[in-house]
């Protein structure tokens, strides 16, 4: 007799972190590129905007009035061209479709997968900054130099990367497609307006939208960074003619209201905190939603089955189903049949 063999029941993955994370960031890195509405249709966009910027703001200069349109240019830059990267959305929605089911029969971790979409989204992400930068930046002709450079195509690169992030939280907690797109547009709008573009970071409301949440918005960081970048060192014409030049770090303490206490570099490195902290925060809301998933779905049960209790019909047809059992007791055959003695074999 052949004897039976009991198999234990294996949670998780077998694969080590390492190879998780490998196989994720290859499978996801694939995807991005073979699907053209991911970023290849993004890039493209990204590219037109920047040479409807740079014509719009070409040669710029240094006139009073050039103070002005330069900050309307990082104003731009910095707000409306991060703002394009919701347009990923739909692709959020569909990868976390296949990240819950993949989660549920235990074949990866948490960190690996956000990590490897980290890392499988970095170079589009780059090219996309970088594409758009190089062009916006020679043609507006802002200071010559390729650290300047450096640092504008990196500071939409974080701001770009932030909002990646911002809308993956977003798509781990909506329901569907349109309720993503209304929740994340009106959170980049609350960033956009704590920037300090459309009034002044001086003369925000000091509670709750000074402190804290213009310290915790991309938009704020990227503004000052860039305002330092590209107006210390320069001058500019004054308003009347035989005034004294206006120095852009006149123009940043005292027209912006801005401190210059400390580097632009920090003001970037801000931008990468926020954008570790926003990932964590992915990471937090996974966890707690698989933990409460078995909770939600029997409070999900709970409530269907008082809400149908609640409508005529249903009741009615519970009355009738024991009404059905009261009057009609099942019988054996031979009593149905009329016989007063079992059926013979």
């Amino acid at each position: 007799m052949q004897e039976g063999v009991m198999e234990d029941v294996i949670r998780g993955s077998q694969a080590s972190w390492l190879k998780q994370l490998r196989t994720l960031t290859s499978r996801s890195f694939t995807n991005m590129s073979r699907d053209l509405n991911y970023y290849w249709l993004r890039i493209i966009i990204y590219i037109v905007m920047a040479i409807c910027l740079g014509t719009i703001y070409y040669d710029v200069g240094t006139s009073y009035t050039a103070i002005q349109a330069r900050a309307s240019c990082g104003g731009f830059v910095s707000g409306f061209m991060t703002f394009m990267s919701i347009g990923g959305f739909p692709s959020f929605i569909e990868e976390m479709k296949v990240f819950t089911l993949e989660r549920q029969n235990g074949h990866y971790g948490v960190a690996a997968y956000i990590i490897s979409n980290f890392l499988s989204s970095m170079p589009f992400l780059l090219a996309v900054s970088w594409a758009s930068a190089s062009i916006t930046y020679w043609m507006v002709k802002f200071r010559p130099g390729f650290s300047y450079f450096a640092f504008f195509a990196l500071n939409l690169y974080g701001g770009v990367s932030v909002i990646e992030s911002l809308m993956m939280i977003i798509s781990a907690l909506v329901p569907n497609f349109l309720m993503g797109l209304i929740l994340g547009a009106g959170v980049i709008g609350i960033m956009m307006l704590t920037s300090g573009f459309f009034r002044l970071l001086p003369e925000l409301p000091k509670i709750f939208w000074r402190y804290p949440v213009s310290y915790i918005v991309y938009g704020s960081w990227g503004l000052k960074g860039g305002y330092k970048n590209d107006l210390i060192g320069l001058e500019f014409e004054p308003m009347m003619p035989g005034q004294p030049k206006l120095t852009g770090e006149y123009i940043i303490t005292e027209m912006m209201g801005l401190s210059l206490n400390h580097s632009k570099w920090l003001d970037l490195a801000m931008i990468f905190v926020l954008l570790f902290a926003y990932r964590l925060t992915f990471f937090v809301v996974l966890k707690v939603k698989e933990a409460a998933a078995p909770y939600i779905r029997v409070a999900y049960t709970r409530f269907t089955v008082k809400r149908l209790e609640r409508r005529a019909s249903f009741r009615k047809t519970l009355a009738m189903a024991s009404m059905s059992k009261r009057h009609n007791p099942p019988h054996p055959m031979a009593i149905q049949e009329g016989l007063s003695s079992p059926m013979p074999y």
